[in-house]
């Protein structure tokens, strides 16, 4: 009777062989890692360990069931809050099986606290959106003008960017005009207020370039520049728009609808008034500097396509990689307290010899009122009267102390 192995699809193995774990354990992870995309988890945040090797371990739970996660050290660098057991998280990442403890763990590339989740998570929905609606397309991205004579602001009338904005323009450029169109930048109702502004500057027609933008703050500050109505009034503008809006490192909604973003207000008005030799200069230096990039690139590409073979094969060698130092932090746990095992035993086994030698020690029967005899002339120890003569001197040592004496007679009983 031969009985056929099957395979999880309900497929015979080709050999007609059963799966081995390792078979097995791979097959179950490629199913995983196919069928279920990268996504976001929300939980309780349990079990927290940051290992000295930089990666997080951690468990996300809530009232019927509990995940495991790994964070490794080059994803937990961006982390900007410091976890803690019982916060509530939102991870970003892809679910996967660590082979080698036979068990499924989510492998977190971004953690957020729960709020702030919720706003990325509503951030990344209508970008998707509005990314397949062609919002964010480059070729609908309009160049800017080399020397505009006028320019049209959108932004608060008491906030930094305008005064940051003004005082690089009175510096670069005194002869450009500048339309402030005045508009709230957070708050409740600060989206419609920008779009509006956006608009009225359109149908006013006296601007050759838009900079729409703000100074810095929290996500929840930026986000009226992540309202879809904003997207879209970008997106209807006649003129070139600029969004210049927080820090270098903050991105938002408006950033990919626009024209050009600028990492801070300054930098928005240093752009759009930059002049002739600088801009030449400039762009000189990024064709080379983009031509060296793709040169790099490609014979980078080409190597690896040489060494490496198809694409699968890199991300399965990443994988391998991933599964090996997670290893590596186990195995490193327990040399770690087998170490302190092996040191506890050897500590007291020193200590029974130490006892046992203390037992045998001459000195310890000196302490029960013993006396150690050597010859004065030679420092023979003593052990029968045969070893003396009358008139010779001996040393007499005691538990505590020393004394010489001199034999007066010898009984040899």
């Amino acid at each position: 009777m031969t009985i056929a192995a099957q395979t999880p699809a309900g497929r015979p193995l080709a050999s007609g062989r059963p799966y081995t774990v390792s078979e097995l354990t791979a097959q179950i992870k490629l199913t995983l890692e196919q069928e279920l995309p990268r996504c976001w988890v929300i939980g309780e945040l349990s079990e927290f360990t940051h290992h000295t090797s930089g990666h997080r371990y951690f468990t996300l739970k809530d009232e019927y069931a509990q995940l495991s996660v790994v964070m490794f050290r080059a994803q937990g660098r961006r982390l900007d809050f410091v976890p803690e057991i019982g916060m509530q998280v939102m991870a970003y990442g892809r679910i996967s099986v660590y082979e080698r403890g036979g068990r499924y763990q989510f492998y977190a590339e971004l953690l957020q606290p729960a709020g702030r989740g919720e706003l990325a998570l509503a951030f990344e929905r209508l970008k998707a959106r509005l990314e397949e609606e062609g919002l964010f397309a480059p070729e609908r991205k309009r160049p800017l003008p080399r020397f505009p004579r006028s320019i049209g602001v959108v932004t608060s009338p008491t906030g930094a960017a305008i005064r940051d904005i003004l005082s690089v323009l009175s510096r670069r450029a005194p002869g450009v005009q500048v339309y402030l169109r005045p508009a709230r930048v957070q708050g409740v109702g600060a989206a419609a207020e920008i779009a509006a502004g956006i608009a009225d500057l359109n149908r006013f027609g006296g601007v050759d370039i838009l900079i729409v933008g703000r100074g810095g703050g929290s996500p929840e500050d930026l986000w009226p520049f992540n309202e879809e109505v904003v997207a879209r009034a970008i997106y209807r503008s006649a003129k070139p728009v600029i969004s210049a809006v927080g820090h270098e490192v903050d991105y938002t909604i408006a950033d990919y609808v626009a024209d050009y973003r600028a990492p801070t207000p300054s930098a928005a008005a240093e752009i759009v008034v930059q002049e002739r030799t600088a801009l030449i200069r400039q762009t000189v230096d990024y064709r080379q500097r983009l031509e060296r990039a793709m040169a790099n690139l490609l014979a980078a590409a080409a190597q690896r396509i040489e060494t490496l073979g198809p694409p699968r094969l890199l991300r399965r060698l990443q994988d391998r990689l991933d599964q090996n130092t997670q290893y590596v932090d186990e195995r490193r746990r327990d040399l770690i307290s087998a170490f302190a095992s092996y040191v506890r035993a050897r500590r007291q086994a020193l200590g029974q010899r130490l006892a046992q030698l203390q037992a045998l020690s001459p000195l310890a029967h000196l302490a029960r009122g013993y006396t150690l005899c050597q010859r004065r002339q030679d420092g023979v120890v003593v052990r029968t009267a045969e070893q003396l003569r009358p008139g010779e001197l001996v040393d007499l040592r005691f538990h505590q102390g020393s004394a010489t004496a001199r034999i007066e007679e010898l009984r040899h009983e």
